[in-house]
């Protein structure tokens, strides 16, 4: 079977983990730091900010059943791409949000779907008439700045053993991302 990978980060990442091994075509998910600059890359050296690293996953799928966009939706559907260093209550520059492709062919996609998000903007204002009153796209003051970085993957180092399926051995865990309520609406 062909498969490919692609690295996502964006708050926690043990929940990133639980939503995407909930996805039709997704092969294998694993929790670890992406790109850190000095090892090692632990969890205690990367949550300090010693390495410069970003917490997030390895992801391997089939793109015969899932599509690097339907993969960008997801992690802006669970993420807040317009946050920067922060996901929910995680501040720091290891919870920002990012895409970090291992093949080049895979770039011209993550752009588009990232400038796309970057043009969306805020939705048009509308007079009780039904008229648009302006629109955001030609209006640079109504675009919301994204904070997501796209870079090739230097270096992933897999997290330890107990951040692996951390929330299924941890199922109390309190968790940003609502799991069960993204399952139910995936209809896993």
């Amino acid at each position: 079977m062909y498969t490919k990978k692609i690295y996502l980060s964006g708050g926690n990442f043990h929940e990133l983990q639980a939503v995407y091994e909930a996805l039709h075509g997704v092969i294998k998910v694993c929790t670890g730091y992406i790109n850190p600059d000095r090892q090692p890359a632990d969890y205690e050296s990367v949550a300090a900010g010693r390495t410069n690293a970003v917490m997030g996953i390895c992801l391997e799928y089939n793109p015969k059943k899932i599509d690097i966009s339907m993969l960008l939706d997801v992690l802006f559907a669970v993420t807040d791409p317009y946050s920067e260093n922060q996901q929910g209550p995680l501040k720091g520059p290891m919870y920002g949000c990012g895409v970090y492709y291992v093949s080049s062919e895979d770039l011209p996609q993550l752009q588009l779907h990232i400038n796309f998000m970057a043009n969306r903007g805020t939705p048009p204002a509308v007079d009780s008439c039904g008229l648009i009153i302006n629109d955001p796209v030609s209006d640079q003051r109504q675009r919301r700045r994204l904070f997501v970085k796209v870079e090739r993957l230097e270096s992933f180092t897999e997290a330890e053993e107990v951040h692996q399926n951390f929330l299924l051995k941890n199922p109390d865990t309190a968790t940003y991302i609502d799991i069960c309520k993204f399952k139910r609406y995936i209809g896993e």
